[in-house]
């Protein structure tokens, strides 16, 4: 009888265990940042002060490669893959003009499926290579590392603006 728990990752690359507990950790650390925002606070501009990024933009950004390492991991395990020789700054470009205005229930359900998807894709690898290791560092642990100082700060200067609570009046003593 077939199992159907997910198949964890190869861990064939000698980088891949740490791989797996780095991207769990980081991921589930955006998670809680964005579980204490509300709705209206994920969608404030101010995560950059040169370019007017929000939460959203930040998950949508991080979603966006994600997607993009999946495609790239079912390349390989389907024999087309063409190498990792890519232009960053065009491909972030590209990203963010497709995730441009979403709303953030669309955004937030992209990035997880997203991440589902890699996880998938990853974990039918038969082997992780130099390449494969690269676009799961890339997209998911050393990506979220590059994210999460500054959506940890913008979180609790978004909070702290956040409007004290009003005393009840039937509260007094």
């Amino acid at each position: 009888m077939a199992s159907d728990a997910p198949t964890p990752p190869p861990t064939t690359h000698p980088t891949a265990l740490a791989a797996i507990d780095a991207e769990s950790h980081g991921w589930y650390e955006i998670v809680r940042i964005v579980r204490s925002l509300t709705l209206d606070e994920r969608m404030e501009p101010g995560y950059y002060s040169d370019v007017e990024w929000s939460v959203r933009d930040v998950v949508g950004h991080l979603g966006s490669w994600l997607a993009e390492a999946q495609v790239q991991l079912e390349r390989m395990a389907g024999g087309t893959y063409e190498g990792h020789d890519v232009d960053i700054d065009e491909l972030n470009a590209r990203l963010l003009h497709a995730i441009h205005g979403q709303p953030w229930d669309v955004t937030w359900t992209q990035a997880n499926a997203a991440r589902t998807r890699l996880l998938q894709a990853w974990s039918e690898l038969t082997t992780v290579d130099d390449e494969a290791a690269w676009w799961i560092r890339k997209s998911g642990p050393d990506h979220y590392e590059e994210h999460l100082e500054r959506l940890s700060d913008w979180a609790v200067e978004l909070i702290g603006r956040r409007s004290p609570p009003t005393p009840d009046p039937a509260d007094r003593s």
